[in-house]
């Protein structure tokens, strides 16, 4: 196996190996010039985005700064997917977004973990596991998904939730470690927030 293809394999390798600093460097280079683009080139980030990440559909918004480990080469976004500033993914191996997905300011996707033995830490050993983010969620400012966490279709994580568990769809969670609080439904149609209705029923 191939010190690239142990990224993606959940297994702990070293990642100081020259091989992987290279192709990260590269990737690091055009998330240099997408951080540096100015609010009018809305032209030139998207083609840089469709360069930069393995997979992003049409419609894709991410504002500056944004932040990955690998420029964004193991993500996969789908379509109309917003990111307010200060996005970070850690994205040592694969991250899956849903379509429509929003992501409040300051929110962390990190894929890699290390071994709790200290003197593997001081080798620089590390392993990865993947993230997987539904169609339609919403994750508030200051979240942080952890290593192999499932976030469902249509989900609301409150914000400066830590995710260290999977969430099914169509609930509201928070806290930390982050936790299901109740269920999406008819009163998220009465009410948009806390005593505050809809004009009309939607």
């Amino acid at each position: 196996m191939t010190p690239y293809e142990m990224l993606h394999s959940g297994k702990v390798y070293c990642c100081s190996d020259e091989e992987l600093l290279k192709i990260q460097f590269e990737c690091l280079e055009k998330l240099y010039d997408f951080n540096a683009t100015r609010p009018s080139e809305y032209e030139k980030r998207t083609k840089l985005l469709k360069e930069m990440f393995a997979e992003i559909g049409e419609g894709c918004y991410i504002e500056p700064p944004f932040h990955a480990n690998w420029g964004g080469k193991h993500c996969h976004f789908g379509k109309n997917v917003y990111a307010n500033f200060n996005l970070t993914c850690v994205d040592d191996t694969h991250i899956y977004v849903g379509d429509y997905t929003m992501f409040g300011p300051n929110v962390t996707l990190a894929t890699p973990g290390h071994p709790i033995l200290p003197e593997l830490r001081e080798k620089q050993y590390q392993f990865n596991m993947p993230i997987h983010i539904g169609k339609n969620c919403w994750l508030g400012a200051g979240v942080i998904v952890l290593p192999s966490v499932t976030i469902g279709d249509n989900s609301v994580i409150g914000a400066g939730s830590v995710v260290t568990k999977d969430i099914p769809a169509n609930v509201v969670a928070v806290g930390n470690p982050c936790r299901v609080i109740r269920e999406i439904g008819e009163h998220d149609r009465e009410y948009y927030f806390k005593e505050r209705k809809f004009d009309e029923k939607l």
